[in-house]
């Protein structure tokens, strides 16, 4: 299932974590367990921010994607099921058929 995961993380854990390195090693890490058809990074609220979408196979891959945000930077997630046009069009078809 496509899905859009938004990472916001505090200033202070980002700051020292771009100085130690973890914060490259575990954007670099994400992007390859992920493999995102889109990753953005973005100042939001005052806080840096990570939004990728990507397409979420098993609900059992979330401890393995989201605890060592959690652990390592304190980050604050959301996971959201999303569409884009296409499927968006396939479910209003299947909709129209069942009514």
């Amino acid at each position: 299932m496509r899905t859009i995961l938004k990472i916001k993380m505090p200033v202070e854990t980002g700051n020292a974590a771009i100085k130690n390195g973890s914060l490259q090693r575990g954007i670099g890490s994400l992007m390859e367990t992920l493999k995102p058809e889109a990753a953005y990074f973005y100042p939001e609220d005052g806080k840096r921010t990570a939004l990728f979408v990507f397409n979420m196979q098993d609900a059992a891959q979330m401890p393995v994607i989201l605890e060592p945000l959690f652990e390592g930077l304190d980050a604050a997630i959301s996971l959201t099921p999303v569409m884009n046009f296409e499927d968006l069009q396939k479910g209003l078809a299947e909709m129209v058929k069942h009514r």
